[in-house]
């Protein structure tokens, strides 16, 4: 099968073996795919990734049980083992045993054909096309933040990042009705903001300490520092995106005003594909290109550019 793969260098390889479903295993042969920045980092040695890259997905179930097969689906990413502490106390995605799909020893979904439990997946409705579809583990990414830290409509928000999960976790928070504002850096994304009636800013534009909830989507060493001075004494702040370095960060005003830290990785598909069959989420907008997978390396690299939104790859192509 066709598969891009990373190992030391980024390659499309033709002839890649194609995986077999275990037990209560599904294989699923997948139609379109998104990279996301963990692709991007991965490739520059996050992780020591090696093997197929990808997460993002919706595809169709060939092998597997029988009330799987033909079924349209989108798929949970983490591989718990469901026999540790961790997992039977409710949390199989905090698994310490677990592999990830397309970032940690379990090849991924800029393939023909890929793997998942039966546990895994979610089946899509109709009104959730394959390309919407490929946008479930992203926008479940972002709902974790309500779930990690419900946002009262009395409240006060703010969203610093206006990159793909910024936009995405931008519309999650609005949902809630709360008096919300997205912080960015970029005209046309925050035009794109503005268009759904989400409030918007530059960076310094917003007077400190006037949000009692920050959600951090900035992915930059700077973006803890920024939450910090947007957050209101005993507020919250969610980190939302994964560093590329290591963060210097004022802890001693942490510990004064008493803020709450809060992580957030990994969220809720039922919703996620809930919000996307409603349209009360617009994913459209937020595709720059399509690739086939056998333009999968010129793909990456429209998705390395600086600004760019989300570039899907049509696998089925």
């Amino acid at each position: 099968m066709r598969a891009l793969v990373f190992d030391d260098e980024l390659k499309l390889e033709t002839d890649y073996p194609q995986p077999t479903p275990a037990e209560n295993h599904a294989l699923i042969r997948v139609a379109k795919a998104g990279i996301c920045n963990t692709d991007l980092e991965l490739v520059k040695g996050y992780m020591g990734f090696s093997g197929v890259l990808g997460h993002e997905f919706a595809g169709v179930v060939e092998r597997g049980p029988g009330e799987w097969v033909g079924k349209r689906v989108a798929g949970e990413i983490n591989l718990a083992c469901h026999a540790c502490d961790v997992c039977h106390g409710g949390a199989p995605s905090q698994c310490p045993h677990r592999t990830t799909l397309g970032i940690d020893r379990h090849d991924g979904a800029f393939a023909d054909y890929l793997t998942l439990p039966v546990e895994n997946l979610h089946a899509l409705p109709d009104a959730v096309s394959d390309e919407a579809g490929a946008f479930v583990e992203p926008l479940a990414a972002a709902l974790q933040v309500l779930e990690r830290r419900p946002i009262l409509p009395s409240e006060c928000a703010v969203v610093i990042g206006d990159g793909k999960l910024g936009l995405l976790t931008a519309q999650a928070v609005a949902l809630t009705g709360c008096d919300l504002t997205l912080v960015g850096r970029h005209a046309e994304k925050l035009a794109l903001a503005e268009k759904w009636g989400i409030k918007t800013a530059r960076e310094g534009e917003l007077p400190a300490s006037c949000a009692d909830v920050v959600v951090d989507c900035t992915g930059q060493e700077g973006g803890f520092a920024s939450a910090l001075e947007l957050v209101r004494p005993r507020g919250d702040i969610v980190l939302k995106s994964t560093y590329h370095g290591l963060p210097q960060a004022d802890l001693t005003r942490v510990v004064v005003d008493e803020v709450s830290v809060i992580g957030s990785r990994c969220g809720p598909f039922a919703p996620a594909i809930d919000l996307l069959a409603r349209g009360a989420v617009d994913v459209e907008s937020l595709i720059v290109a399509r690739y086939p997978l056998g333009s999968g390396l010129e793909a990456m690299e429209r998705a390395r550019e600086k600004g760019t939104l989300k570039v899907l790859l049509d696998v089925s192509n």
